[in-house]
């Protein structure tokens, strides 16, 4: 016996041959990039999913953003009247003050004993 024949394992039973073996692994193979192209479907709807929901939370944060700056406008004005009454009340209290002095020269107060 040669020793090439001991490794000839063609005559073996249930040994695949040479094609055999070829056409089980075009197979795998093509199941495998079967299995990929599902795979990256999927993968690009969820990206596709992703983006429509970007553009969705972007849009609402847009409106959101132009909301409080309309609020912080209408914030500023409310703070400015309210320094403006501030100011109002302030200039009246010191002249019910002013006034308060006038009227109590004017007017005797009781003497009282004790």
């Amino acid at each position: 016996m040669e020793p090439y024949e001991i490794e000839d394992t063609s005559d073996w039973l249930g040994s695949p041959t040479e094609l055999e073996t070829c056409r089980q692994f075009l197979r795998m193979t093509e199941n495998e990039v079967q299995e990929l192209t599902l795979q990256l479907r999927k993968a690009r709807q969820d990206i596709f999913g992703l983006v429509q929901m970007h553009a969705e939370v972007s849009k609402e944060r847009d409106e959101a953003m132009r909301n409080l700056r309309e609020r912080s406008a209408q914030l500023a004005e409310v703070r400015k009247e309210l320094y403006d009454l501030k100011i109002s009340a302030s200039g009246s209290q010191r002249e019910v003050e002013r006034l308060r002095g006038i009227l109590d020269g004017l007017t005797t107060r009781p003497k009282t004993i004790i």
